[in-house]
Parts: C-alpha cells; sequence; structure tokens
C-alpha cells in the first residue's frame, strides 16, 4: 500500500491504491510512518516526495470503511500514527515535498499541505468534505491553520467545499501549480535545488522556522538568535563562505 523509491537524494512515498483513490487508512499510515522514518535516517536521503499513485488522487483521505470499528478506543489510539507522521515531516531535518497528482481531500490534502513545497496539478479538487459524511477534519486542523487564514480554513471544514489549486495557491495551502504536462519536471527542478544545499543548515533552517511558528515577538528573535549562532558555527557554513570567495561549488559535509 505504500512504496518507498529512493534514487540519489531523494526518497519517493507513494500511496499505492489508485483504485481506491489512495485512502489514508490505519495501514497506510503506518506505511508512511515507517516509509518516512526510514528516508530520515538514510544518510543519503535529502529530500523526501510524498505522492499518490495513478493520476486521479494524491490521497481521498480517510478509509470510511474504518471510521467505526468495534474496538473504538483501539481505532482513537491508531489515529495518532497521522499525528506521528506530521510530527517526524516538521521535526525529521529533511525538505518534504508533495507532489499532488491529482484529488487531494481531507486528511491527504492535510499531507500535502504538511510538506514544505506543495506543487500541485492544475486539475485537482482539494479540501476538507467530512462534514457531508458527518465528520470534521480533527487532525489536519493543526496542519490547515498554519498554513492558511483562520477563516478561510473554517469555512472549508465547515461547509465541505472543495477549491482550486488555484485558490489554494492564493491562501497558502499550495506552493506552485502546473499543468499536469508539467508536473514532474517541476518537482524535478525542485527536488534539485532542495538537495543542492547544506543538509546542516537546512536542519537547523527549518528547525528555526518551525519553532517560532506560535511564539511571540522577543521568543522568536531570542531563538533566531540562537539559529544564527548554530548555522554560522557548522562546518558547511565556512565551506560555503570559502567556497563562494573562491568562486566554485560548496564540498556539503553535513556538520
Amino acid at each position: 500500500m505504500i512504496r518507498l523509491d529512493k534514487d540519489g537524494p531523494r526518497a519517493t512515498v507513494t500511496i499505492d491504491d489508485p483504485d481506491r483513490r489512495n485512502p489514508m487508512s490505519v495501514e497506510a499510515m503506518d506505511g508512511l510512518c515507517d516509509a518516512t522514518a526510514d528516508a530520515l535516517t538514510d544518510p543519503d536521503v535529502r529530500v523526501i516526495v510524498y505522492t499518490g499513485a495513478g493520476d486521479r488522487s494524491f490521497s481521498a483521505g480517510g478509509d470510511l470503511s474504518g471510521s467505526f470499528a468495534d474496538d473504538p478506543i483501539g481505532l482513537h489510539k491508531e489515529r495518532g500514527r497521522l499525528a506521528d507522521l506530521f510530527r517526524m515531516m516538521t521535526r525529521g531535518g529533511k525538505p518534504t515535498v508533495a507532489r499532488v497528482n491529482g484529488d487531494a481531500l481531507a486528511g491527504g490534502f492535510g499531507l500535502a499541505v504538511a510538506c514544505d513545497v506543495t506543487i500541485s496539478v492544475d486539475d485537482a479538487r482539494l479540501g476538507t468534505p467530512e462534514m457531508g459524511v458527518g465528520l470534521w477534519p480533527m487532525m489536519i486542523s493543526a496542519v490547515l491553520m498554519r498554513a492558511m487564514p483562520r477563516k478561510a480554513v473554517l469555512e472549508m471544514m465547515l461547509t465541505g467545499r472543495l477549491i482550486t489549486p488555484d485558490e489554494a495557491l492564493r491562501l497558502g495551502g499550495v506552493s506552485r501549480v502546473v499543468p499536469r504536462e508539467e508536473l514532474d519536471a517541476e518537482v524535478d527542478r525542485v527536488v534539485d535545488a532542495l538537495a543542492k544545499g547544506s543538509p546542516a543548515v537546512a536542519m537547523l533552517g527549518r528547525d528555526s522556522f518551525y519553532g517560532i511558528a506560535d511564539a511571540d515577538f522577543d521568543t522568536a528573535l531570542d531563538r533566531l538568535q540562537a539559529g544564527l549562532t548554530l548555522v554560522t558555527s557548522t562546518e558547511d557554513a565556512a565551506e560555503g563562505v570559502t567556497a563562494f570567495l573562491e568562486k566554485r561549488k560548496p564540498d556539503w559535509r553535513g556538520r
């Protein structure tokens, strides 16, 4: 159900259940967590790309057939795997890219927005349609509210209205929108750019970026000052400055 492919600095995590529109079932979330953990611990992987199999759906969201199991407490605990996934993606230290090849709905929309860079085909449908079946997009609220305006997110959740990639781009949920035939080339360009940077600085920079999300102004400045000191103390920072002065490409060591 979840496929992990590695190619040089790129790890691609694919939800591989296209006949069912790549649902975010409990089994799929377990697989997503396992694949993400594998990619994060592999020193050769610099960028993690998430996508769905086929050309219809990135992911249509949760598997409704398993929503009301005989063991509601057990299911409650299993749903924590989505929280585990979001935490790993945010704290893992490696850039993440969503290759949105089709509809991204409910939990699938949350996964796409949770990535650092979200690239969508222009004919996808995006949003949180849970209200239509008497549910609420609980877990992904933490992601959407940090990327998009609160009132826009709340309207989407209350009405279940789906939005276009262009609207998602204006609201901040999507980074880029491209025609379907340009999707892979655009993902390649972004991955190549991300992989060229220092892995040490990317890790420290991402940690600082996400770490100040809910901080007050003074706390944010204090954390960023400490972050700048950490960055400038790395071997990669010294190598980057030296390479710039010597007009050559830097040789990153990841330290």
